[in-house]
């Protein structure tokens, strides 16, 4: 086990070249993933193993102390109210290094296709017949390796094109999905699907990481609404004219297709288990495709308190599927492209409800 090289200094809180953010190509995004991975040939002979970042509850909490308990200056809410505020996809820093993840830090970048095979009553790509290009990220929030607690996380941007040579700029929609906040205990990711609306079973981080699930809850509901739910109308307004009214789903979840294999392995990176789907170890080209079936509902109850919070989801119908054909683990993955959290709106089919507007909370 390793630490990533060259430790990045940019700012955590929104700049001026965030906001002055008007698109990117997805050749664009996609060549800067792809330009430094952690290893030569994944899986080759004398390859190290891949590094691994920890953020614990102190390098989170750091800050709030000093800034007298303002909410404003706290670095963490900084970083958490940019998330939202800005949808820009590749965050350099000053120096080139990129920006330290506080959330998630390990991760796997992966490129390929949404693609929506049935119909359905939703809006923008969500129609039967849109196809579009995908620049995700997979990732933890804690362990890394088989047999830890972990929270595995599938996020990504959706660009409204299939051509992947087009220099064509665009704002892609973003989804954030996760299996559990609390954490889970799924040894193979085949097993964890991952919702829009994650469970979260705090009881199972134990004294030593409850206290940053609750951090994470009380930062992110004040830097938006709701902590444990990230809403679809990006998606649902994608290609959508504008007169036509938005109608989004309330519930998304990717499920692993039925037929990728199960990688065997103890104390396996997740990592290695998601490259191990679409290459062979020492084989640059891949040789395989990784899907997850796109399944929607608006049906749905929630119980609990927020720091154990259970759903329950019916009538879950699959619309169509996301299909990955690269992927890599590399330094720009971790530290330079931003995945954007889409506003809460009080009504999630009404632009006009929304509570974040710009850099300030409107509700």
């Amino acid at each position: 086990m390793s630490s990533p090289p060259n430790s990045p200094t940019g700012p955590e809180e929104t700049t001026d070249t965030d906001r002055a953010y008007t698109g990117s190509s997805y050749r664009e995004v996609r060549d800067a993933v792809f330009a430094n991975p952690y290893y030569r040939v994944w899986g080759a002979p004398n390859e190290p193993a891949l590094p691994m970042s920890y953020v614990g509850f102190w390098t989170l909490f750091r800050g709030l102390i000093r800034e007298s308990f303002s909410w404003r200056g706290y670095r963490f809410f900084r970083a958490a109210t940019r998330t939202v505020d800005t949808r820009i996809d590749l965050r350099w820093g000053e120096d080139g290094k990129g920006v330290q993840r506080l959330l998630h830090p390990n991760g796997v970048c992966l490129t390929g296709l949404w693609e929506i095979t049935q119909q359905s009553s939703y809006t923008g790509y969500f129609q039967q017949g849109r196809q579009g290009l995908v620049v995700a990220r997979y990732s933890t929030g804690l362990g890394c390796l088989r047999g830890e607690l972990r929270t595995l996380s599938l996020v990504g941007k959706l660009f409204p094109t299939t051509d992947a040579a087009s220099t064509e700029l665009f704002r892609p929609a973003g989804f954030i999905t996760q299996k559990d906040l609390g954490g889970h205990w799924e040894e193979y990711f085949n097993d964890a699907d991952s919702r829009n609306t994650p469970d979260v079973s705090g009881l199972r981080r134990g004294c030593l990481t409850f206290p940053t699930l609750l951090l994470l809850g009380f930062v992110f509901g004040r830097a938006d609404k709701v902590s444990s739910e990230r809403q679809l109308h990006e998606i649902a307004e994608l290609g959508k004219p504008i007169q036509e009214r938005t109608r989004s789903p309330k519930f998304l979840r990717f499920v692993v297709d039925e037929s990728q294999p199960r990688i065997p392995g103890e104390k396996l990176d997740f990592r290695d288990e998601i490259l191990a789907q679409i290459y062979d170890r020492g084989d640059p080209m891949p040789r395989r495709e990784l899907v997850f079936h796109i399944e929607v509902s608006d049906e749905g109850t929630q119980r609990g308190p927020a720091f154990q919070r259970k759903w329950t989801i019916d009538n879950w119908y699959r619309i169509g599927r996301l299909v990955f054909r690269e992927a890599v683990a590399s330094y720009n993955g971790d530290f330079v492209v931003h995945f954007h959290h889409p506003g809460w709106r009080i009504d999630r089919n009404d632009p006009g409800t929304v509570v974040r507007q710009g850099e300030r909370r409107v509700r």
